[in-house]
Order: C-alpha cells, then structure tokens, then sequence
C-alpha cells in the first residue's frame, strides 16, 4: 500500500502544486468573438509566421524555469529557517535540562536572582552550591570546582563565562523599553516635500 500513489499525486505532492511541464497553448478561434462577426476572418486566422510558435513556447518553459527557480531559492531559505530553529530548540532544551539539574544542586542557603553561586563536587559526588568562590578559597580549596553560575531574575542559570554578555542583552532591551515611543506630533500623516 505504500508503493501506490494516490490518483493526481506524484511523490507525495499534490497534482495542483507540482510545476507543471512547460506546454504553451493559443488562445482558442473563434469565428464571432463577443457574439460579433469579424469584418475580415483571413486577419485573425492567419496562421502566421511558425518561428512565433517556437518563441511563444521557449517563452512558456522559461517562465516554468524562472518559477521554479523561485520556488526553489523561497523553499531553501525556509529550509534555512528551520534549520535554525530546530537549533535553537536544541539549545533552549539543553539550556532548561541544565537550569532544573542545578536548580536540584545541594545548596543550603536560600539562592536570591542576580548572585552568582559556585558549583563544587566532594569525594562523594555530592554535588553542591556555595557563595565562596575559589578564588576565595584559595589553596585550601577542600573540593573539586566544577563551575561558577549567575541565578538569573526568571530563575535561569547563566554560566560564568556568559554573565557579561547576557547582561549586555538584558541591558540593551532594558533601554529599549525604557524609551518613550517616539509619536509624531499630528495624527495626520506628514507628507512634507511630496505636496505643494
């Protein structure tokens, strides 16, 4: 049943949204157009010189050509898009199963948004948070540092590493939405140096 196509179809694709093959085709004769007789008939049905049939179907299969190319540079750059997108679902999904490990990290100090806390391991493999840096610690460090992280204010963790760049974003927008909506003075449209 799965090698049968279904009638109009052809792989999949429905028969009104394949590119069709490039065929050209005249405009119908008619003796009386609009119910009026032609004063001279010899006029409208000449046949014509036949090097205009060519013309008129090279034309035809290079519109087809020129529509699929089209389609097919629009399909690519969606192709593109959602390329990107299904990294960036990687990327919050890695980010979120990250965020729930470390929000189950041992810690025993109730952890406020905007501190950064220091990731530890013991002998144990107990995993656990502290305000102390190593740095702090110095060379009586008594556990292995596995990390530095910043709580953020919706609960995410941003490594050490990216603190300063995540706060310049966070700052950016911060300043965006501070800004006033610049409005015009009138409602009605400004249409200087196009009107008299």
């Amino acid at each position: 049943m799965g090698d049968t196509e279904t009638p109009g179809q052809s792989g999949g694709v429905p028969a009104d949204q394949r590119v069709q093959p490039a065929t050209g085709a005249l405009v119908e004769l008619t003796p009386t157009p609009g119910g009026l007789a032609l004063v001279s008939p010899y006029h409208t049905h000449r046949a014509g010189d036949p090097l205009d049939l060519v013309a008129l179907a090279e034309q035809v299969q290079k519109a087809d050509e020129f529509i699929r190319a089209n389609a097919t540079n629009k399909l690519t750059v969606i192709a593109e898009q959602i390329q990107h997108l299904q990294e960036q679902a990687r990327k919050v999904l890695e980010d979120a199963r990250r965020d729930a490990d470390l929000h189950h990290v041992a810690c025993n100090i109730v952890k406020k948004p905007g501190n950064i806390y220091y990731l530890y391991k013991r002998e144990s493999g107990q995993q656990y948070f502290s305000i102390i840096s190593p740095k702090e610690w110095g060379t009586s460090c008594p556990h292995d540092f596995l990390g530095a992280y910043k709580l953020q204010h919706d609960l995410s963790w941003t490594p050490y590493e990216d603190i300063e760049k995540h706060d310049a974003k966070i700052s950016i927008v911060d300043r965006l939405l501070s800004q006033p909506v610049a409005l015009p003075p009138s409602t009605e449209p400004a249409f200087q140096g196009l009107t008299d």
